[in-house]
């Protein structure tokens, strides 16, 4: 299982594309199967990026704990898996291409900004607009306080 560390920039070229940072990519060494699945964070302002594997994993996971014949569940889980995009880097120039109605979703275009953070969350990459991903930074102590709360659970 691959665990993805670091926060590496990027920006959107003119087609749309962006360029995998070569430092994630490394982290991966090894693997034959470079497919992403790329889907809006229920919470936050940016993408989800699983490694193929993961995502059949998590999304398991997810339906396991649903029962589909309860219609707000359905209803969920419906809601849970719109917006996905399955994404392959391309083998010589490592750009891929993520549908434009997800990038638009998170703040990224041209009128916008091109700037993007990717940004390794252990099983998973987040992509950001880089203005979101600087927001959505916590205080310290903010930090120390929820560490502090989730502690005592």
């Amino acid at each position: 299982m691959v665990k993805f560390i670091g926060e590496y920039t990027a920006k959107l070229d003119d087609k749309g594309r962006l360029v995998f940072p070569a430092q994630l990519k490394a982290q991966m060494k090894g693997l034959e199967d470079m497919r992403f699945v790329i889907k809006k964070d229920i919470y936050a302002p940016c993408l989800q990026m699983y490694l193929f594997e993961e995502w059949e994993r998590e999304s398991e996971k997810i339906k396991s704990g649903l029962n589909l014949l309860d219609k707000a569940q359905a209803m969920f889980w419906r809601g849970f898996m719109r917006e996905r995009a399955l994404v392959e880097p391309d083998e010589k120039t490592g750009r891929i291409l993520v549908p434009k109605a997800l990038l638009e979703k998170i703040g990224i275009d041209k009128e916008n900004g091109k700037e993007v953070v990717f940004s390794g969350n252990d099983h998973m990459i987040e992509i950001w607009s880089k203005d979101n991903f600087e927001n959505s930074a916590i205080s310290e102590d903010d930090f120390a306080a929820l560490a502090q709360k989730l502690s005592s659970i």
